[in-house]
């Protein structure tokens, strides 16, 4: 039987940071000398392990150790600059990463390892965890309206390699002012398409999201002053020592963890965490 006291943690864009990755995994509970994973701990990552800081390739050569060593205890999503080097690229990028991280991430990919959707159940909520976040227009379009948190972390990556245009849709983040109703969830902007796309319809699940957030960490408030952004930010919560924004909206809620690292890590910042049944690869097991 899984244990009920399983701990999940999931940790947002790391942005080539390792000292931040390694000190956020030994609070967790890693082992200090070989940073060895306790047995009731998975982690998911949310994506963007690369790019902006300075260890690009030494974040991914500790993410493959645990990808290899404890397979089961990690989940790794793909987030857009994952996406860089596993299709062609679609934004100009002044780093670069190694051939030999280049080729980890494709092993990642094409070997099943690195997904875009997973999910997780806290008591009664049940979470989708992607990258971006799933918009409005993309659960009409893409998922069927499916209800199920479970389900739709099943359907997404079933569309790898079948419907890599909708997953890899982008819209303000590539296209300035141009909104895309159907963003991708890896692409999906938060304060412009993700959030708002849900205020006049009922969240069938809640999510969980990297990439980007609606409240600026750094200007200490929420990005963007039209009608729609006032009226979500009156409804999210915003916690400055954990780098996390919840969006309280009928049917549930969507959490943002980016803590939005640049060339410079931001601190203070943790992964968001919960107590549930134990992790499968690409999807949280519910008991029973």
């Amino acid at each position: 039987m899984p244990s009920p006291t399983h701990r999940v943690a999931v940790i947002g864009d790391v942005a080539g940071h390792l000292d931040e990755l390694r000190t956020e995994l030994r609070r967790l509970g890693a082992d200090d000398g070989t940073g060895r994973l306790p047995d009731d701990l998975t982690i998911v990552q949310v994506g963007d392990l690369v790019h902006r800081g300075p260890a690009s390739d030494a974040v991914i050569a500790l993410v493959d150790g645990y990808l290899t060593h404890q397979p089961t205890q990690w989940v790794q999503l793909v987030g857009n600059h994952e996406a860089q080097y596993l299709r062609d690229p679609v934004f100009d990028w002044p780093e670069r990463i190694s051939d030999r991280s280049r080729d980890t991430l494709r092993r990642w990919w094409d070997g099943g390892q690195m997904r875009v959707a997973t999910w997780v159940r806290d008591g009664a909520e049940s979470f989708l965890i992607t990258h971006a976040g799933v918009t409005a227009g993309f659960w009409r379009t893409a998922l069927t309206v499916t209800s199920s948190a479970e389900q739709a972390a099943i359907t997404i990556n079933s569309l790898i390699g079948a419907n890599d245009g909708a997953l890899f849709r982008a819209g303000t983040m590539l296209h300035g002012r141009r909104r895309a109703r159907a963003a991708g969830p890896v692409w999906a902007a938060t304060a412009t398409e993700l959030l708002p796309s849900w205020l006049d319809t009922t969240l069938p699940f809640s999510q969980i999201h990297g990439h980007d957030s609606i409240f600026d960490w750094q200007r200490r408030r929420f990005r963007a002053a039209n009608g729609a952004a006032n009226g979500l930010a009156r409804l999210t919560v915003v916690d400055e020592e954990a780098k996390h924004e919840t969006t309280v909206l009928p049917g549930g809620r969507i959490i943002g963890i980016d803590p939005g690292h640049g060339s410079q890590p931001r601190r203070p910042w943790r992964a968001w965490e919960i107590r549930t049944v134990r992790m499968s690869r690409g999807s949280m097991t519910p008991a029973g």
